[in-house]
């Protein structure tokens, strides 16, 4: 009796049996994924394309004017015949947005842990930080050419400004959301402010840091659009809000769409940079991701 069962689990095609399974499972389970991937997906494919097919059968029919309206054919050929130019524009605003992003996040972070260490600080700046934030940005604008003149800089002045206060908010109110219990723990063990904010309060507040980089970043591709459309450079090397501002005023309505989605596209890119970001900081510990269907 031994001896036959010491043969069967010798039997190789216990094994193969075995690796069947396992094959069969892992294709139950890459099919699932792949089902879930596609029901994501499809959904708003479909009604990208019934929405873009109407869009064009309904300029066809109405015989509606180019540059009323023009059809998505007529889009993506402004965008094809002028694809020079538009990437220029797109860099151009890549390069302003990404460098106000990247002041407003340093800056953002920096102030509010400022302000979080004491709360004298806090009561007495903080209300500045609001205010200047009502303030609308239009009417901030000339005074920014006027200091730093029309161009580059004062884009990413306007830019940053825009994505300043999401920072400074989300960041501060993660701060302050530290568990008290943890506090007391730090304070305990005779932890120094300096000791108890890197390691204790910043890294708990990482959650609110990434939800103000998520708004922050796409506020910062606004922030530059509406910059160039006030002290942007012509020529060139103008941005989105440049070629938007000529293509309106010489009815290319066309190419004014292109750079309209190029703009979209532009945030949207952001947006899922940022995303991608936080999946890659917050998933191994924090809920918000753990939990997250897309994680």
């Amino acid at each position: 009796m031994r001896e036959e069962i010491v043969n069967n689990t010798a039997d190789p095609g216990l094994y193969s049996l075995s690796e069947a399974n396992t094959e069969a499972a892992s294709e139950r389970k890459l099919s699932k994924s792949m089902l879930a991937w596609l029901k994501t997906v499809l959904p708003p494919i479909a009604a990208f394309v019934i929405f873009i097919g109407g869009w064009e059968l309904f300029c066809r029919l109405a015989d509606m004017k180019p540059y009323l309206l023009p059809k998505p054919t007529d889009i993506v050929r402004a965008a094809s015949e002028n694809a020079g130019n538009l990437w220029v524009s797109v860099y151009t605003t890549i390069t302003e947005a990404v460098l106000g992003f990247l002041l407003s996040v340093v800056l953002g972070v920096g102030f509010a842990i400022l302000l979080a260490s004491s709360k004298l600080v806090e009561r007495s700046v903080y209300p500045y930080a609001i205010i200047l934030q009502t303030i609308p940005i239009v009417a901030v604008a000339p005074i920014i050419v006027i200091w730093f003149g029309a161009g580059t800089n004062a884009i990413v002045i306007i830019a940053f400004l825009i994505g300043f206060f999401p920072m400074l908010s989300n960041t501060l109110i993660g701060l302050n959301s530290t568990d008290h219990n943890m506090k007391n723990l730090f304070y305990l063990y005779n932890a120094s402010p300096l000791q108890s904010m890197f390691r204790l309060r910043l890294p708990s507040a990482l959650p609110y840091i990434v939800a103000g980089l998520k708004i922050s970043c796409t506020l910062a591709v606004i922030g530059a659009i509406v910059g160039e459309y006030i002290a942007g450079i012509g020529g060139g090397q103008g941005g989105l809000g440049y070629a938007i501002t000529v293509a309106a005023s010489r009815l290319r309505t066309a190419y004014l769409f292109a750079c309209g989605f190029s703009a979209s596209l532009l945030g949207i890119c952001f947006f899922l940079l940022v995303n991608a970001f936080s999946k890659w900081m917050l998933s191994s510990w924090h809920e918000s991701e753990m939990n997250s269907p897309e994680g």
